[in-house]
């Protein structure tokens, strides 16, 4: 028997000045910012690992990795730890946030389609618009952010080991 997920809630977190939400379906955790070991030769968005509950959990700069500018980090900034599919498979992956701000009951109907600007820029990853007052924000797929060789690549490098 399969049970179809019906949930509508998301969560919502800013970048810069803008604000964007992910299903709640893929959030584990969220984290307070923590020491993130670097990891040699790695991309620029890959920030390094931590140690979540005794596995490497890879822990990726959300702004670098959109394209924004990489600003220092507040007290505010958190990680959240999301679940990705790869290839029928699990992968689970930190993910720095300037701040989390609420969870948002967002039925289909309300949500707008993604812009179309052309082919240069890249809103595969965006699901769609949800209008809050005169703003919007951008509901993402986290699963398309990443493409499926860089977190094929993040699992084989930090699957086995250990922090």
């Amino acid at each position: 028997m399969v049970i179809e997920d019906k949930t509508n809630s998301y969560l919502s977190f800013s970048l810069g000045n803008e604000t964007y939400a992910a299903h709640v379906k893929s959030v584990l955790n969220i984290l307070e910012m923590t020491h993130i070991t670097r990891v040699p030769k790695a991309p620029e968005y890959m920030e390094g690992v931590i140690n979540l509950r005794g596995t490497v959990l890879p822990v990726v700069d959300t702004r670098s990795k959109i394209g924004m500018e990489k600003i220092e980090k507040t007290k505010d900034t958190c990680i959240i730890v999301l679940e990705i599919d790869v290839d029928d498979d699990k992968i689970n992956l930190g993910t720095i946030v300037d701040s989390v701000k609420e969870v948002l009951e967002i039925e289909p109907h309300e949500i707008l389609p993604p812009p179309n600007i052309g082919h240069k820029f890249q809103s595969e990853f965006i699901i769609g618009m949800y209008k809050v007052e005169e703003e919007f924000i951008m509901i993402l797929d986290m699963n398309k952010i990443f493409s499926t060789d860089e977190l094929i690549s993040l699992k084989e490098n930090f699957e086995t080991q250990k922090v």
